[in-house]
Protein backbone atom coordinates (compact mmCIF):
# COMPACT_ATOMS: atom_id res chain seq x y z
CA UNK A 1 0.00 0.00 0.00
CA UNK A 2 0.99 3.57 -1.02
CA UNK A 3 2.16 5.83 1.64
CA UNK A 4 2.40 9.62 2.54
CA UNK A 5 5.25 10.44 5.09
CA UNK A 6 3.15 11.54 7.68
CA UNK A 7 3.19 12.66 11.62
CA UNK A 8 2.49 11.33 13.80
CA UNK A 9 3.11 8.63 11.94
CA UNK A 10 2.81 7.27 7.82
CA UNK A 11 -0.25 8.29 6.02
CA UNK A 12 -1.82 5.51 4.07
CA UNK A 13 -2.62 6.29 1.23
CA UNK A 14 -5.64 4.85 -1.10
CA UNK A 15 -5.11 7.19 -4.41
CA UNK A 16 -8.82 5.84 -5.70
CA UNK A 17 -10.61 7.18 -2.84
CA UNK A 18 -8.78 10.74 -2.23
CA UNK A 19 -9.79 13.82 -2.95
CA UNK A 20 -7.97 17.72 -1.62
CA UNK A 21 -10.19 20.48 0.14
CA UNK A 22 -8.83 23.37 -0.63
CA UNK A 23 -10.53 25.64 2.31
CA UNK A 24 -11.64 29.23 1.64
CA UNK A 25 -8.54 30.65 -0.53
CA UNK A 26 -10.63 34.55 -0.57
CA UNK A 27 -9.88 37.58 -1.43
CA UNK A 28 -10.99 38.67 1.49
CA UNK A 29 -8.68 37.06 3.88
CA UNK A 30 -5.69 37.01 1.90
CA UNK A 31 -5.56 40.56 0.17
CA UNK A 32 -5.48 44.21 1.64
CA UNK A 33 -8.35 46.12 2.30
CA UNK A 34 -10.19 42.49 2.88
CA UNK A 35 -12.23 41.38 5.94
CA UNK A 36 -9.18 39.87 7.64
CA UNK A 37 -7.11 43.17 7.29
CA UNK A 38 -10.19 45.23 8.75
CA UNK A 39 -9.75 42.70 11.53
CA UNK A 40 -6.66 43.95 12.27
CA UNK A 41 -4.80 40.91 10.72
CA UNK A 42 -1.41 40.30 9.03
CA UNK A 43 -2.78 38.98 5.59
CA UNK A 44 0.74 38.83 3.97
CA UNK A 45 1.07 35.62 5.75
CA UNK A 46 -1.66 33.99 4.19
CA UNK A 47 -0.26 35.30 1.02
CA UNK A 48 2.78 33.42 1.47
CA UNK A 49 1.12 30.61 1.09
CA UNK A 50 -0.72 30.66 -2.02
CA UNK A 51 2.62 29.00 -4.35
CA UNK A 52 2.56 26.04 -2.28
CA UNK A 53 -1.11 26.02 -1.99
CA UNK A 54 -0.81 26.06 -5.86
CA UNK A 55 1.77 23.41 -5.94
CA UNK A 56 -0.36 21.37 -4.09
CA UNK A 57 -3.32 21.14 -6.28
CA UNK A 58 -1.33 20.97 -9.55
CA UNK A 59 -0.22 17.58 -8.25
CA UNK A 60 -3.32 16.44 -7.56
CA UNK A 61 -4.57 17.93 -10.82
CA UNK A 62 -2.08 16.00 -12.88
CA UNK A 63 -2.68 12.59 -10.56
CA UNK A 64 -6.05 12.64 -11.35
CA UNK A 65 -7.59 13.58 -7.72
CA UNK A 66 -10.51 15.50 -7.54
CA UNK A 67 -9.91 19.20 -6.43
CA UNK A 68 -12.67 20.51 -4.00
CA UNK A 69 -13.02 24.19 -3.16
CA UNK A 70 -14.75 25.91 -0.45
CA UNK A 71 -16.05 29.44 0.19
CA UNK A 72 -17.46 31.37 3.04
CA UNK A 73 -20.14 33.44 2.18
CA UNK A 74 -23.74 34.98 1.95
CA UNK A 75 -26.35 35.12 0.53
CA UNK A 76 -27.39 38.85 -0.31
CA UNK A 77 -30.57 39.18 2.00
CA UNK A 78 -28.30 37.63 4.72
CA UNK A 79 -31.24 35.43 5.69
CA UNK A 80 -28.49 32.62 5.97
CA UNK A 81 -25.76 35.27 8.72
CA UNK A 82 -26.69 34.92 12.33
CA UNK A 83 -27.29 38.20 14.58
CA UNK A 84 -24.34 35.91 16.53
CA UNK A 85 -22.15 36.29 13.94
CA UNK A 86 -22.50 38.71 12.30
CA UNK A 87 -22.61 41.39 15.30
CA UNK A 88 -19.33 39.57 16.94
CA UNK A 89 -16.44 41.40 17.85
CA UNK A 90 -15.33 45.04 16.76
CA UNK A 91 -14.15 44.91 13.09
CA UNK A 92 -14.45 48.04 11.01
CA UNK A 93 -16.44 46.91 8.86
CA UNK A 94 -18.91 43.69 9.24
CA UNK A 95 -20.15 40.74 6.86
CA UNK A 96 -22.52 42.06 4.26
CA UNK A 97 -21.28 46.15 4.58
CA UNK A 98 -19.87 47.12 1.93
CA UNK A 99 -15.96 47.24 2.09
CA UNK A 100 -13.20 48.41 -0.27
CA UNK A 101 -14.00 44.82 -2.48
CA UNK A 102 -17.58 44.67 -2.26
CA UNK A 103 -19.80 43.55 0.14
CA UNK A 104 -17.93 41.24 2.66
CA UNK A 105 -18.49 37.89 2.69
CA UNK A 106 -21.42 37.82 0.26
CA UNK A 107 -21.99 35.35 -3.00
CA UNK A 108 -20.20 37.38 -6.28
CA UNK A 109 -19.28 40.22 -4.80
CA UNK A 110 -14.98 40.96 -5.69
CA UNK A 111 -13.93 40.18 -2.35
CA UNK A 112 -15.63 36.69 -1.23
CA UNK A 113 -13.96 35.07 -5.16
CA UNK A 114 -11.18 33.02 -4.69
CA UNK A 115 -7.28 34.24 -5.53
CA UNK A 116 -6.99 33.67 -8.97
CA UNK A 117 -3.26 31.39 -8.51
CA UNK A 118 -5.69 29.19 -6.73
CA UNK A 119 -8.76 29.27 -8.70
CA UNK A 120 -11.04 26.02 -9.78
CA UNK A 121 -10.98 24.74 -12.84
CA UNK A 122 -14.22 24.35 -14.62
CA UNK A 123 -15.96 21.10 -13.69
CA UNK A 124 -14.56 21.27 -10.06
CA UNK A 125 -16.72 21.19 -6.91
CA UNK A 126 -16.89 24.56 -4.84
CA UNK A 127 -18.73 24.49 -1.91
CA UNK A 128 -20.45 27.94 -0.76
CA UNK A 129 -20.65 27.63 2.74
CA UNK A 130 -21.94 30.08 5.77
CA UNK A 131 -20.59 28.55 8.82
CA UNK A 132 -16.95 27.69 9.17
CA UNK A 133 -16.90 24.13 8.87
CA UNK A 134 -17.82 22.69 4.78
CA UNK A 135 -20.20 20.25 5.80
CA UNK A 136 -22.97 22.75 8.08
CA UNK A 137 -25.95 23.68 5.14
CA UNK A 138 -24.03 22.07 2.22
CA UNK A 139 -23.84 19.25 -0.23
CA UNK A 140 -20.21 19.23 0.52
CA UNK A 141 -21.17 15.58 2.37
CA UNK A 142 -23.14 14.38 -0.69
CA UNK A 143 -20.38 15.30 -3.13
CA UNK A 144 -18.40 13.30 -1.21
CA UNK A 145 -20.40 10.37 -1.47
CA UNK A 146 -20.79 10.36 -5.22
CA UNK A 147 -17.19 10.51 -5.53
CA UNK A 148 -16.29 7.59 -3.43
CA UNK A 149 -14.06 9.80 -0.81
CA UNK A 150 -12.40 8.14 1.99
CA UNK A 151 -9.59 10.18 2.47
CA UNK A 152 -9.46 14.10 2.40
CA UNK A 153 -6.40 16.51 2.47
CA UNK A 154 -6.72 19.65 3.69
CA UNK A 155 -4.96 23.06 2.47
CA UNK A 156 -6.10 27.03 2.92
CA UNK A 157 -7.15 29.12 6.13
CA UNK A 158 -7.32 29.71 8.74
CA UNK A 159 -5.63 26.41 10.50
CA UNK A 160 -7.87 26.67 13.73
CA UNK A 161 -11.07 27.54 12.39
CA UNK A 162 -12.35 26.74 8.95
CA UNK A 163 -9.71 24.16 8.19
CA UNK A 164 -9.43 22.31 11.63
CA UNK A 165 -13.45 22.40 12.15
CA UNK A 166 -13.93 21.24 8.43
CA UNK A 167 -11.12 18.39 9.59
CA UNK A 168 -13.16 17.70 12.83
CA UNK A 169 -16.41 17.23 11.23
CA UNK A 170 -14.75 14.98 8.34
CA UNK A 171 -13.20 12.81 11.15
CA UNK A 172 -16.56 12.36 12.81
CA UNK A 173 -18.25 11.31 9.73
CA UNK A 174 -15.37 8.40 9.20
CA UNK A 175 -12.90 9.75 6.71
CA UNK A 176 -9.23 10.00 7.16
CA UNK A 177 -7.47 13.46 7.03
CA UNK A 178 -4.28 15.17 6.86
CA UNK A 179 -3.56 18.43 6.69
CA UNK A 180 -0.89 20.05 4.46
CA UNK A 181 1.15 22.02 6.95
CA UNK A 182 2.68 24.41 4.86
CA UNK A 183 -0.52 24.56 2.64
CA UNK A 184 -2.22 26.00 5.61
CA UNK A 185 -1.74 29.46 7.85
CA UNK A 186 -3.22 31.17 10.09
CA UNK A 187 -3.20 34.97 11.57
CA UNK A 188 -1.44 33.78 14.60
CA UNK A 189 1.52 31.76 14.42
CA UNK A 190 0.95 29.94 17.97
CA UNK A 191 -2.93 29.04 16.83
CA UNK A 192 -1.36 27.11 13.92
CA UNK A 193 1.22 25.42 15.61
CA UNK A 194 -1.76 24.56 18.39
CA UNK A 195 -3.91 23.21 15.92
CA UNK A 196 -1.25 20.90 14.54
CA UNK A 197 -0.45 19.47 17.83
CA UNK A 198 -4.25 18.76 18.93
CA UNK A 199 -4.65 17.01 15.17
CA UNK A 200 -2.04 14.71 15.53
CA UNK A 201 -2.05 14.10 19.31
CA UNK A 202 -3.14 10.76 20.86
CA UNK A 203 -2.46 8.95 17.80
CA UNK A 204 -3.81 10.85 14.90
CA UNK A 205 -7.08 11.83 17.30
CA UNK A 206 -8.52 14.11 14.59
CA UNK A 207 -5.71 13.29 11.71
CA UNK A 208 -2.80 13.63 9.90
CA UNK A 209 -0.11 16.17 8.80
CA UNK A 210 2.41 16.26 6.22
CA UNK A 211 4.22 18.72 4.88
CA UNK A 212 3.41 19.48 0.42
CA UNK A 213 6.52 17.74 -0.57
CA UNK A 214 5.88 14.59 1.48
CA UNK A 215 2.31 14.56 0.49
CA UNK A 216 3.39 15.08 -3.79
CA UNK A 217 5.63 12.25 -3.40
CA UNK A 218 3.41 9.62 -1.89
CA UNK A 219 1.19 10.54 -5.18
CA UNK A 220 3.75 10.22 -7.66
CA UNK A 221 5.30 7.13 -5.74
CA UNK A 222 1.46 5.56 -5.76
Amino acid sequence: MAEIDALPFPFAFKPEAMALVVIDMQRDFAEPGGFGASLGNDVGRVAAIVPTVKRLIQGFRAAGLPVIHTMECHRSDLSDLPPAKRNRGNPSIRIGDVGPMGRVLVVGEPGTAILDEVAPLPGEIVIEKPGKGAFYATSFGEDLKRLGVQQLVFAGVTTEVCVQTTMREANDRGYECLLAEDATESYFPEFKAASLAMIRAQGAIVGWTAMTDQVLKGIADA
